[in-house]
């Protein structure tokens, strides 16, 4: 399924060994900046309800391998649908402190920790599930030749995804027929273009839209 073809001879390099160090060094250095942070969600999160403080979930990364992907859990907890990863604004799992999580991207602060283990990067296209995957698994096959990402195209474009969702009677039907398809162009177009430059660029708009909410 997962084929090596994306050309970019340009940016060799960086896509061999540079990306890899912005990563760690990026990642690294958020943890250790923003750990006083990343306890206090983590106390808040549990003095909230039940459960734990972090969500844990299957995704799909390069070349089609597994990991955990890690989020501060943002809604109540319930083993039965604590696996369903699509949601709207108007999902009443989401508790009170999962909406203002969700709004700043807080919750997926835990995710420099699946960057740092070589797991993600800190650009590239976001994490799936199987399901969505196996969907479009044409165009995914070339897309996970690259680590799943923090940020990028497609990030910034649906900044406000839940937001989309919520106007759609069957918010997964949406999901994939109306927003997946949109995003896959835009994790077409960052392979494309990918460079230190680009990254950089994805990494600076990013944490301007956090600010500016």
């Amino acid at each position: 399924m997962f084929v090596k073809s994306i050309e970019n001879k340009a940016n060799s390099f960086y896509i061999g060994f540079g990306k890899r160090l912005f990563d760690i060094a990026f990642s690294l250095t958020f943890l250790l900046v923003l750990s006083p942070v990343l306890v206090t969600i983590w106390i808040l999160v549990k003095l909230s309800g039940e459960g734990p403080g972090l969500f844990k979930q299957t995704r799909i990364g390069k070349n089609g391998s597994t990991f955990i992907l890690y989020k501060f859990r943002t809604m109540r907890y319930s083993p039965e649908t604590d696996g369903l990863s699509i949601t709207s604004r108007d999902d009443n799992r989401v508790t009170a402190l999962g909406k203002y999580l969700r709004k700043y991207k807080l919750d997926e602060l835990p995710q420099l920790y699946n960057v740092l283990k070589g797991e993600m990067s800190v650009v590239g296209p976001r994490p799936e599930s199987k399901k969505y995957v196996d969907l479009f698994e044409n165009d995914y096959s070339y897309i996970l030749q690259i680590s799943p990402g923090l940020t990028d195209y497609a990030a910034l474009e649906f900044r406000n995804e839940e937001e989309v969702l919520a106007g759609h009677e069957d918010v997964e039907e949406a999901y994939i027929d109306v927003v997946l398809p949109k995003k896959i162009l835009l994790y077409r177009k960052y392979i494309n273009e990918m460079s230190f430059q680009t990254d950089l660029k994805i990494v600076i708009r990013t944490l301007l839209e956090v600010i500016r909410i």
